[in-house]
């Protein structure tokens, strides 16, 4: 790794998230999906959230039939085991944990059959679809979810190449009271310029209702760094973001 941790007392206000105090978009728990590898990269990767100012940190693992079967007493153990050595370093930050699920036929079922879900505030559920197709049993499952007392957050939906085709369809989706997440990394083009033109325009039609970090490593930061000189990173601020209510 080759960031040097900076106490905030070294870090100009400039460099530090001033007005988005909670990431609920995350991969920090050690070893269980495509983010942190061991404890010390997660801890490096959380000090590296207090230096940009983040007061609190929802993590949220993969949970993914094909690749990542995380259960909740997978996810539970690995934050009870991480909380404790963030309180054996000192580091002045709260961090709990959910779950971004991909909308498989394993997860369909999971809702069908009432199981239980993860989910971080007011029952939030952050949900990620293929990047290349809306599932076909998307909308049904979003109404189980609900009716089931769920509030739905589609992940990133600037990142969907079927929603960077179809913007009246993201509009459909929002108009379904499911609740929009963009990543914050997309304002600077990380994703690509479609990512971002979405994620821009979102921001204009004041479709926004979370942000996200989405940080799988030290790459995620280093963007995220650049990304808060940004115009519409700024645009942020004008609109009611639930980020910080949790």
């Amino acid at each position: 790794m080759n960031y040097l941790w900076k106490s905030k007392s070294n870090i100009s206000s400039a460099e530090k998230t001033s007005f988005i105090h909670t990431d609920i978009h995350s991969h920090l728990l050690p070893a269980i999906d495509d983010g942190a590898k061991t404890y010390d990269e997660s801890i490096e990767l959380i000090k590296r959230f207090v230096t940009l100012g983040y007061k609190k940190i929802i993590t949220t693992p993969h949970i993914m039939s094909d690749f990542y079967r995380n259960t909740p007493e997978i996810i539970h153990s690995k934050l009870q085991k991480l909380r404790a050595k963030i309180k054996e370093q000192k580091i002045d930050i709260e961090i709990d944990a959910a779950a971004e699920y991909y909308m498989d036929d394993w997860f369909i079922n999971q809702v069908n059959t009432q199981k239980p879900l993860l989910t971080f505030g007011d029952r939030f559920l952050l949900l990620e679809t293929s990047f290349m197709s809306k599932p076909y049993q998307f909308f049904d499952t979003i109404f189980k979810l609900q009716t089931q007392g769920y509030k739905p957050i589609l992940a990133h939906p600037e990142r969907y190449t079927y929603l960077q085709d179809d913007f009246n369809l993201v509009e459909e989706i929002h108009q379904k009271k499911v609740l929009l997440q963009i990543n914050l990394n997309s304002l600077d083009g990380y994703y690509g310029k479609a990512a971002q033109k979405v994620a821009e325009k979102l921001i204009d039609k004041k479709m926004i209702h979370f942000v996200g970090s989405d940080c799988h490593g030290n790459r995620h930061l280093n963007s995220l760094q650049k990304v808060q000189k940004k115009k519409y990173y700024l645009k942020l601020k004008k609109l009611s973001l639930i980020n910080n209510k949790l």
